[in-house]
């Protein structure tokens, strides 16, 4: 019984590796062309759900709200969408004398370009990974990967608008409309979003599985899994370190904010703009392994830290508490 509760509170996760499966026994399914027709039923429908999904559970009024937040919300953004990227590339340069595979070492590049998640359940997550997330990962993957990109720049901002930012304007403004609806009947929101991104990584796979040329050695595949838990690990450590400071103006619960959304990438909109800023690339899927490996990482790391985590915070607030001068 408590293995079948596991599968169920990780459905998403079982899941990927089902689809995954199924594309390799069946991958003229899910290729352009095919019976589900990607090309049309992924890269504009599926993509287009997710967003006017997300719009509706985005609740603006918190989010405004959180962002009176500026000096927290300005250290997330730089070091997600600044510092993260760069270091990443700076690593990169060393390991590309290694002989790990190429194109997963880009999908490394990839998996630092990506902003927090969307849909996290950190209103101040919400804050960064937004709409920032939608201009300046096309941009900083244009920017270190440019030339693996086939698509021209102007083409990707266009889909991007189309099927990423109308579908969350309009998600918002239907909500404005039936907000006591979903306030009284709470749909499921991230199992819709959750459901959606299956349907994008089976076809993402299919087209790989039916590419006789691309080949993915376990060696690699073992190396960036131990890579991308070093990576996770040392910068929470460095979050850290910087928001512990005794001139950094953070409480602890800001450190706590930190830790996460700067170091945690979002799936949910990483995986459909991939498939749009690498449309019709061959090794799309190898690109796709690290983040798709980075979303189990984090989650699993989160759980096995948060209470440590926690017990922290509630030990530094009251110490702050207890230093306070009596009036």
């Amino acid at each position: 019984m408590r293995l079948l509760e596991r599968v169920r509170k990780e459905w998403f996760m079982v899941g990927i590796v089902l689809v995954i499966a199924g594309a390799k026994l069946e991958p003229s399914v899910g290729v352009n062309g095919g019976p589900l027709m990607p090309e049309i039923t992924v890269s504009y429908i599926a993509v287009a759900t997710i967003f006017f999904n997300s719009g509706l559970s985005l609740r603006t009024e918190e989010l405004t709200s959180a962002l009176v937040h500026i000096k927290l919300h300005l250290f997330i953004q730089i070091f997600t969408l600044a510092f993260f990227p760069a270091a990443i590339w700076l690593f990169l340069q060393l390991l590309s004398i290694t002989p790990i595979n190429e194109w997963l070492l880009k999908g490394l590049q990839t998996v630092g370009c990506m902003p927090p998640p969307v849909s996290s359940a950190v209103i101040l997550t919400k804050a960064v990974g937004g709409n920032e997330g939608i201009v300046v990962t096309p941009l900083l993957l244009l920017l270190f990967l440019g030339s693996s990109s086939s698509v021209p720049f102007t083409s990707i901002f266009s889909q991007l608008f189309m099927t990423v930012v109308v579908p969350l304007i309009i998600g918002q403004i239907v909500r404005r409309y039936i907000k006591d609806w979903l306030e009284r009947k709470k749909p499921p929101f991230g199992a819709v979003s959750s459901c959606v991104l299956l349907m994008i990584i089976y076809t993402t796979f299919c087209d790989t599985f039916s590419n006789p040329n691309i080949d993915l050695d376990t060696f690699s595949l073992i190396l960036i899994l131990f890579i991308i838990f070093s990576i996770q690990l040392s910068f929470m450590l460095l979050t850290f370190i910087f928001s512990t400071r005794n001139n950094s103006g953070f409480t602890p619960a800001d450190t706590v904010a930190i830790i996460f959304c700067s170091t945690h990438k979002s799936l949910t909109l990483g995986i459909p703009m991939l498939k749009i800023v690498f449309a019709g690339h061959k090794h799309l899927s190898l690109i796709s392994v690290p983040l798709l490996i980075y979303h189990p990482v984090q989650i699993l790391l989160g759980s096995v830290l948060v209470p440590t985590i926690k017990s922290w915070m509630v030990s530094r607030q009251k110490g702050v508490k207890l230093t306070r001068p009596t009036v």
